[in-house]
This record gives structure tokens, C-alpha cells and sequence, in this order.
């Protein structure tokens, strides 16, 4: 923006005072959430404390939400009226377009089925696909070698790392519905500075497993007890340069997955015990957090959460309160799990290494028990012939 002709004068700084926000400042987009914010408080909907993008409103038997990502938004009920009044409400205010019933929203597409609802991202896939020049090349049935482990020191850098940091990026936003590529995708995340031949390379094969199935996503069952429950494991000291932990956790709603996780800790861990504790208390955390979101859904959720951990050793630490040497080095933020255990929001249950479906989160796995995990996470392809 420039000052108008003849307006400086020698020697003064003027500025120029705005009196609304222009579009491409970065306090566009704070103003436009105030504005509606405020719009629709005053239209009785109560913002949430989980997700402040989250806004819902309860009348009686009706049941109306909001959730708004920048100027897109899904509007959902159980009373075509008030729902109804809610779009002629934002229409007078900000002139919203109705697009009707919900198919594709930020890339994800949306399935309806007797069965329930499924998400994917078909199209997006076969995008990326396409941009990286891989829509001929062999497919693979799993998406990172097993025992393959990447470092930054090996092999020969790319002369441009701008293809590879693009392609990670779009990787990245399809771990929203592709809960198998999650793995993956958190190890090539780690080279973006300085990727080299291998780092491509795994990437590429990322691109081969995506083809065998790009129509792949989650189904929701419209039936289906919903109990909150968590899979929690660790790898320990798998990361050959730095000897750090990998925590990896899935939850699951109604037998299908809503939140997912794998990434390295922040910390090195002095057994695979404290590693295996360390994500139980980063699934707490999401537990509590999913739980209180819940609430605000009016979803009741008066039964502890499960969370099944693989590790005796860890679970004994979450449930006794007894210090002693192997537990004092470990941080405070990683007790505040076993309040949770003694208010009765979480109840820890073991279950064999065998049957932890958030393995698929730490470690590359063989296609025998990739494909395993895989059908017991709850994902479907809908593009796949019956």
C-alpha cells in the first residue's frame, strides 16, 4: 500500500491508520474469527473450550455445531429448522454460499453408506501422484522397508530439495484420513533440511504403496458402542542418530479411529519401560482432550477411558504411586497420568504385543503384519471392487 501523492512531507513518518481489515495482512485473519465470534455468540451458540473452532448451541431437544476452518465451515443437527434459521442468520451477515449436502470439504471426500460414513482423499492422492510423475510406476504393498533406518548423513544430497520438501508437505496433509502412512511420512519429515538420495527414495516408495489403493480412508459405522479406547507402544531408542523413542498411539470411537499419533520424543529414555510410559502419558493427554471435546458434542462419556499398553512394566508405574530410583529423573507432566487412573477417567489394560494396533505407529512392519494392523485400525476402500 502506498501513501497517496503529495502526502509525505521532508523529514515526518507518516503512517496510515486502517479503519477495517484488508485481505493479505496477517491480522486478516484474527479480525474475520473476532467478527464471527462475536455474530454468532450473539446468535446463542456457546464456542467451545476443546476446540475454539468449535460452536454449539442447545435448545431443548436441538442440537446444532459449527466448525469453522477460516471462512469454510460444516454446519450440522438434529433439527432441520433451527438449522435452517443458522445459515439465514450468517447469510444476512456474511453471505454465505450453501453447497448443500457434505462431500468435499478441504480436500476430503465424503461417502454416505448404510454401513455409516466413509473419508478419503482419493482425488488429492492421485494429485500428488501425478505432481511427483509417479501415476506409471509399480506399486508395493507396504510403504517403508522393514528395519530400514533413514540418517541424515547418508547418501548423496539433492542438488534441489524444493521437490522433496513439496512432497512431504502433501504427504503430511493426507495423514488425515491415511492413518497407515503416518509412520512413514514422520521419519521423511525428519530430512527437510538437507534430504539426500535415500530420503527420495523412501518417499518415492511411499508414492508406489499410495498407488496400490489411492480411494483408501476411514470408515465411521453409524452402529457401535461409543467407548473412548487408546493403543499406546514405543520403540525404544530407535533413532540411530540421536537414541530417542518413538511414541505412537491411535484412539478409537465407536470401533473407528478419530486421532492418531507417531512421533519422536523430546527426550532421550533410559529404558524401554520409561519410553513405553512416556506414551501412555502423551495418550492421556489426548484422552482428556477427546473426552472434554465429547462433552461439548453432547456425547456422555461417564465410563473410564481404556488404555491398553503392551508393558507391564509401564502400567505398574502409572498405577503405583510408590517412588523410587528407576521413576525419579522422569518429569512431572508424565505423572499427572496416574491422577487421571485415581479420579477414574483412564483404566489401563494390557494386551499382547501381538494384538497393539499402535505398532503400526512406531516401527516399519512386514506386509504380513502391516496388513493385519491395518484391517483391525478400521480403514476401507471404497474404490475397490466388491
Amino acid at each position: 500500500m502506498q501513501p497517496p501523492p503529495g502526502l509525505p512531507r521532508q523529514g515526518a513518518n507518516i503512517v496510515c491508520r486502517l479503519q477495517k481489515s484488508i485481505y493479505g495482512l496477517k491480522q486478516a485473519s484474527r479480525n474475520w474469527f473476532s467478527k464471527f465470534s462475536t455474530a454468532i455468540k450473539s446468535f446463542g451458540f456457546q464456542q467451545s473450550k476443546a476446540d475454539y473452532s468449535l460452536f454449539t448451541k442447545v435448545q431443548g431437544a436441538s442440537f446444532t455445531a459449527i466448525l469453522l476452518y477460516v471462512d469454510d465451515m460444516i454446519i450440522t443437527g438434529n433439527d432441520t429448522a433451527t438449522v435452517g434459521k443458522l445459515k439465514r442468520f450468517l447469510h444476512n451477515h456474511f453471505r454465505i454460499k450453501d453447497l448443500g449436502n457434505l462431500k468435499y470439504f478441504l480436500g476430503i471426500e465424503v461417502a454416505y453408506f448404510k454401513q455409516g460414513i466413509a473419508i478419503s482423499q482419493r482425488k488429492y492422492t492421485l494429485d500428488i501422484l501425478k505432481d511427483a510423475g509417479m501415476i506409471g510406476s509399480r506399486t508395493t504393498k507396504i510403504p517403508m522397508e522393514q528395519n530400514q533406518r533413514l540418517t541424515p548423513s547418508e547418501g548423496e544430497l539433492l542438488k534441489d530439495p524444493s521437490p522433496y520438501r513439496r512432497l512431504v508437505d502433501h504427504l503430511l496433509c493426507l495423514t488425515i484420513t491415511r492413518p497407515d502412512i503416518a509412520f512413514s511420512v514422520h521419519v521423511l519429515s525428519q530430512f527437510m533440511q538437507q534430504p539426500r538420495k535415500p530420503h527420495l527414495d523412501a518417499a518415492h516408495r511411499v508414492l508406489r504403496y499410495l498407488k496400490l489403493a489411492p480411494g483408501q480412508g476411514i470408515l465411521f459405522p453409524s452402529h457401535g458402542k461409543l467407548q473412548l479406547k487408546g493403543y499406546c507402544d514405543a520403540d525404544w531408542a530407535s533413532c540411530p542418530t540421536t537414541k530417542r523413542s518413538v511414541t505412537g498411539f491411535c484412539v478409537f470411537l465407536g470401533g473407528a479411529p478419530i486421532s492418531w499419533k507417531s512421533k519422536k520424543q523430546s527426550v532421550v529414555s533410559r529404558s524401554s519401560a520409561e519410553s513405553e510410559y512416556r506414551s501412555m502419558a502423551s495418550l492421556t493427554c489426548e484422552l482428556v482432550w477427546l473426552k472434554q471435546l465429547l462433552c461439548d458434542l453432547q456425547v456422555p462419556h461417564s465410563q473410564p477411558t481404556l488404555l491398553y499398553c503392551d508393558n507391564q512394566a509401564a502400567s505398574h508405574i502409572a498405577t503405583n504411586p510408590v517412588f523410587h530410583e528407576c521413576t525419579k529423573h522422569i518429569e512431572i507432566d508424565c505423572h499427572t497420568m496416574r491422577e487421571k487412573i485415581q479420579l477414574g477417567l483412564i483404566k489401563t489394560t494390557y494386551v499382547p504385543s501381538t494384538q497393539q494396533i499402535a505398532d503400526i505407529f512406531t516401527k516399519p512392519l512386514g506386509s504380513l503384519l502391516f496388513h493385519n494392523l491395518l484391517r483391525k485400525l478400521g480403514t476401507l476402500d471404497i474404490h475397490s471392487p466388491a
